[in-house]
């Protein structure tokens, strides 16, 4: 990670020279936070099946602690941990976590160390503490059978068991190469056959009142606010589109290497084969800047930085 990319998203962040406002602490409060989100965005970057998966995990554990009637600042520090989740997944390696088949119990094995790998890589950075329960224990289930630690509901925190919802309801809804994604109403079910024992029944009932009511939809099969995931013929929907993207520009599928141009078909962007493959230059990583910016000045403004620190503080002392 190049501390460019954290000098131009503080950029987008804060375009001006600081005003009377925006205190010294806000900004470095917003670099710190910067740093983390594109470590976990690279994460995402390498498998190409999850388009999105941060951003929509982030969104549903936002609605979530919204509809929980939890305080503004909890809200935004549960959505950041609902996007820095899978932070540890860094540590797998490609050939698993790129696997266009189910895995083996060895392999899944390995996929069940990203909880603690996520702790490692947390370790003595200013932040960890706002968010380490949702990287550490979002695979903990209410009966004792997650992992990393086998803990029992009330020993889970409140941020891990919303996070281990959402991101349950977002891998059996998203498209993956061994099967497609399951319809909303099945997904609801296993959500409502699991309350209490897979996921937490409160915030499950929660999950299922807004997927019924249509309030998940605009997330959904999307990579960001009001941009879906559109689809490769051959890998199904796997190009995440970015905001700043517009009609005539090439994108790539990250699985198959197609190109692909961006069509303009009055409504939104449609993704059209060029019939070509992508160059290694042209399939590189690239990092979504912008909504990683947004993110995090959604979050500062959510939760001031004084707040943050002090919130920081207190986390790590437990």
């Amino acid at each position: 990670m190049s501390m460019n990319i954290i000098e131009r998203v503080s950029q987008l962040l804060h375009p001006a020279e600081c005003t009377e406002d925006e205190s010294e602490a806000e900004i470095r409060f917003s670099q710190l936070l910067a740093s983390l989100m594109v470590m976990a965005w690279f994460v995402e970057a390498r498998d190409p099946y999850t388009g999105g998966h941060l951003w929509r995990v982030s969104q549903y554990a936002r609605l979530l602690a919204e509809a929980g009637k939890l305080d503004s600042a909890e809200v935004a520090r549960i959505s950041l941990g609902g996007f820095l989740h899978d932070l540890g997944k860094i540590g797998v390696p490609d050939a698993i976590l790129r696997k266009p088949a189910s895995l083996s119990d060895e392999e899944y094995a390995v996929i069940k160390t990203h909880p603690e790998m996520g702790m490692h890589m947390l370790a003595g950075h200013p932040l960890a503490g706002l968010i380490k329960n949702a990287v550490y224990l979002h695979h903990e289930r209410p009966d004792g059978l997650g992992y990393p630690r086998g803990l029992t509901f009330e020993n889970i925190p409140l941020e891990a068991r919303i996070v281990g919802v959402c991101d349950a309801f977002d891998a059996m809804t998203s498209h993956r190469p061994y099967r497609a994604g399951m319809p909303l109403e099945r997904a609801l079910g296993i959500v409502s056959e699991g309350l209490g024992r897979q996921f937490d029944p409160n915030f499950g009932r929660l999950l299922i009142e807004l997927g019924e009511t249509g309030q998940l939809d605009h997330i959904r099969g999307h990579s960001d606010d009001g941009i879906p995931l559109l689809s490769c013929p051959m890998c199904g929907p796997t190009l995440a589109i970015r905001r700043e993207q517009l009609p005539g520009e090439h994108v790539y599928c990250r699985n198959c290497g197609g190109e692909f141009v961006l069509v303009d078909d009055e409504r939104a962007l449609s993704a059209e084969p060029t019939g070509r493959c992508g160059t290694p230059t042209d399939l590189q990583t690239v990092v979504d800047e912008v909504l990683i910016a947004r993110s995090v000045e959604t979050a500062v403004r959510a939760m001031p930085a004084r707040e943050l620190m002090q919130r920081q503080l207190s986390a790590a002392r437990v």
